[in-house]
Formats: structure tokens, sequence, C-alpha cells
């Protein structure tokens, strides 16, 4: 029965912190939208709905806020009213009383977890080419360098994309065995016909041989891709805007081409190492509010908050400094939450 209270009140607590921070965050999201409302046919419906679409996403982004706010909140009101005291007089050590928390953290967690495969990127990947249609914008990535993959006889690059059976801009490198440049073709307009066929337009097509360069032009060609649909699509979308399974297939196909999945690894690592967060601002939580109360309920929701920030900026700067040094992502992403949930263990152990 106690475990079953305290669980009840945390699951109050989540939801409390829920309907105090995910409008907060949504209406932040909301003010950066209404700058463009007025560009294109963007207007401020559409500002709304794109906001609303990009609910689940920020939801599971303030999981371990929720985590450790909610149940400092729980906790919190719990050692007001002496409640807390009176369990460890029966005793219960904070250890099994953490087993509430963490329990309703699970479940969190595996919400989090259904909304992170199955509805939060299908929603903002939505939302992104909603947006881009209403703003008359086409998907166009590493500014006039264009969007490039490769296998192991090809190099392609695209300038943009148009949706999801046209591209534009094409430019098509063929290797031979001992990867020297064979040819060259250069598209105005790409049509995927299917997985494997792309119908180009307006082509130049420049091969090289005996020190000579021939150019030839067509209206139309037709030319066998290594580059499924699926592919040109996941190629368009930010790494976080992919499901955890969408980024590993990304991630296998770049390193089966030769290319650089360093950015990918680390956004499909740093989804595990959310979860790790969300355990150890739980765990966080429980001796920082065994300790004295006397300072009142309001200044340590203020404390926790402080703290939740401050680890969401470092884990940010740890992130893009381990990139930036091409440190291995699974240690980049993980590390802050083992760190975090040593220091929680051994800040419990201290003070009990």
């Amino acid at each position: 029965m106690i475990y079953r209270y305290i669980s009840l009140q945390v699951f109050i607590g989540f939801l409390i912190a829920i309907a105090v921070l995910l409008p907060l965050f949504s209406f932040f999201d909301l003010l950066e939208e209404l700058d463009d409302v007025g560009r294109g046919t963007y207007r401020i419906s559409d500002a709304f709905l794109y906001t609303a679409m990009l609910l689940p996403r920020r939801f599971i982004q303030i999981a371990p806020f929720v985590a450790l706010l909610g149940t400092v909140s729980a906790l919190g009101k719990l050692a007001i009213h002496s409640e807390l005291i009176a369990m460890r007089v029966a005793g219960l050590s904070p250890w099994r009383i953490s087993i509430a928390p963490l329990s309703v953290g699970i479940l969190l967690l595996l919400g989090v977890a259904i909304l992170e495969q199955f509805v939060a990127p299908q929603l903002q990947q939505k939302a992104i080419t909603y947006r881009a249609i209403a703003l008359e914008q086409s998907a166009e990535l590493g500014g006039n360098l264009g969007i490039w993959t490769r296998n192991e006889k090809n190099i392609l690059r695209i300038g943009q994309i148009i949706h999801n059976k046209k591209a534009a801009d094409i430019e098509i490198l063929q290797l031979d065995q001992e990867d020297f440049l064979v040819s060259h073709i250069q598209a105005q307009t790409a049509e995927i016909v299917d997985n494997e066929t792309w119908e180009l337009s307006n082509v130049i097509v420049r091969t090289f041989e005996n020190n000579q360069i021939l150019a030839i032009r067509h209206n139309t060609l037709n030319w066998t891709s290594f580059v499924s649909p699926e592919d040109i699509a996941t190629l368009t979308k930010p790494p976080e805007s992919l499901s955890p399974l969408e980024l590993f297939r990304h991630v296998e196909f770049l390193r089966s081409t030769g290319q650089d999945a360093d950015s990918y690894a680390l956004a499909l690592w740093r989804k595990i190492g959310s979860a790790l967060m969300t355990i150890a601002m739980l765990l966080l939580s429980i001796p920082f509010v065994f300790g004295s109360i006397r300072s009142g309920l309001s200044n340590k929701l203020v404390f926790a908050s402080l703290i939740g920030i401050a680890v969401y900026l470092l884990d940010q700067i740890i992130a893009n400094t381990g990139l930036i040094l091409q440190l291995n992502p699974a240690l980049i992403a993980l590390a802050p939450g083992f760190t975090m949930i040593i220091l929680a263990h051994l800040w419990l152990n201290r003070t009990y």
C-alpha cells in the first residue's frame, strides 16, 4: 500500500510537471514560428498546427525534466507533511522508497519509447514537410554543396529535393576498378521512377578516355540508382527526427557505402542516453528531497530546475564537442547519463 501511495503521488507530480513544461516549451516554438507568418502561404493557423505536431517530440525532450521536477514535487510534498519521516520510522530506507518513483519512471520511459518509434518521428517529419510547402521551400542541405552519398563505384550529389519523387541539380561521378574517374553526369532534374531507375532530364555526360574529354547531351537519360527513395528522404531529414529503427538502418547504409555516419550514430545513441538521463534524474531527486526541507518546496523546485538546465546544457556541449573531435558516438551519448547515475548513487549513500 505504501509503494502504491508513493507511486500515485509521483505520477501526479509527473502530470503536473508535464502540464507546466510542455505548454511552456511549445509556446517558445510558437513564438519562433510566428516570425515566419506571412511568408509564402504560411499563416497563423499553420504555425499553431506545426507547433501541435511537434508536441510528441517536445514531450520526449522534456522527459528527464519531468522525471526530476515531478519526483521532487511529489516527494517534497510528502516530506512537508512528515509522511517521509513516518515511512523512515516504519523501517523504509531511501533506497526502498525510491523503488516507487523508479517504477513510475519506467512507465514514463515506456511511453517515451512508443512515442519515439511510432508517433513523434512521423509527426515531426510531416510538420517539416508541411511547413516547407507553406513557406514555398524545397529541401536543400549543406548550402550550395547539396547532399552527397556514394557506393563502391558511384558518387552522387543532389542539389535539391523538390519532393519525394523529384530532385534537381544532379551530379554523378562514376569510377573504374582503380577508383579513377571515368565519367561525369550532370542533370538539371531527376524523376525517381522506382527504387532503381531515375529518369534524368537535360543531361550532359562527360567521359574521360585517352586524356580526352568527350561531352554528349541528352534530353532524357535513364540511370540505375543505388539509392532508394526512402534513403533520399532520410538524407533530407534532421537526424533527431528519425525513429531509432530508421536511424539504425541509415547508419548501416552510410557505413556500408564508406560514408561518415557519426552524426546519425550520435543521434541514435542519444535516444538511449536520454533514457539513462531520465533514470539519473529520478535517482538524483531522492537524496535531493530527503535533505532538509526547511528551505521550502519552492526553493527545492527552483534548485532542481537549475540543476536540470545545467545538465541539459552540459549534455549539449559534450555532444557537439565530441562530434567535432570525432569521438565514439556511444561514449558521447551515454557518458552524461551514466555519470549522473553514479553521482546520484554516491550522494544517496553518503547522505544515508
